[in-house]
């Protein structure tokens, strides 16, 4: 399904993909930071245009750091409930915050991981990549187990995987227990974290 989309990351070596939807926001992002640094860990933060406005000093504090960045919209909109026209101006809207900050990025991600087809072809046009995942945590269901959200991570991720946490608030219960053991069980086994190239 949607073969022009990146599902996984090409590679033999040991390498993994750890992508955070939702942010910037000072609840979670700056903690999900200082996480990954201890681990020497780069990532890519899949942020919403409206969030950046509203915190740019965490935005600059995750390029600072060494992580890249793709566009989540402005509104965190679902693509199979907006009409395309709407869509693509509402990502064109978020594209132009990350522009006031001086960074450019191919990378788009759907939140909810909802596009219409047409919607994925314009903006394969106008040159964005669509990054999916082939890993999800679940981070953010509420009624799911701490253990369960770990096992996610652990018993599906490979190397090239690319794996989807959000630095939310709604997920920050999940993510935070679960990040630091997915890190640690991943290194010990020889693993690099890296950020998709944007």
């Amino acid at each position: 399904m949607f073969p022009n989309y990146v599902w996984d990351m090409q590679t033999q070596r040991k390498e993994l993909f750890l992508t955070f939807d939702d942010g910037p926001i000072p609840e979670i992002t700056d903690w999900t930071l200082d996480t990954l640094k201890k681990y020497n860990a780069k990532a890519t933060f899949f942020c919403i245009g409206n969030n950046i406005e509203k915190h740019p000093e965490i935005f600059k504090r995750v390029i600072s750091q060494g992580h890249s960045v793709g566009n989540h919209t402005q509104h965190h909109i679902k693509g199979w409930k907006t009409k395309t026209k709407a869509y693509l101006k509402d990502i064109s809207t978020a594209e132009a915050v990350l522009k006031t900050l001086n960074v450019s990025s191919d990378l788009f991600r759907p939140p909810y991981g909802q596009i219409k087809p047409k919607q994925g072809k314009q903006l394969i046009d106008l040159g964005y990549r669509i990054i999916m995942w082939d890993v999800l945590s679940f981070d953010w269901q509420q009624d799911l187990d701490q253990e369960r959200c770990l096992d996610n991570v652990i018993s599906k991720s490979k190397p090239g995987s690319i794996i989807v946490f959000h630095d939310s608030v709604k997920a920050s219960k999940n993510m935070m227990y679960t990040l630091p053991k997915v890190l640690d069980h991943f290194s010990n086994l020889g693993y690099e974290f890296k950020a998709i190239p944007a």
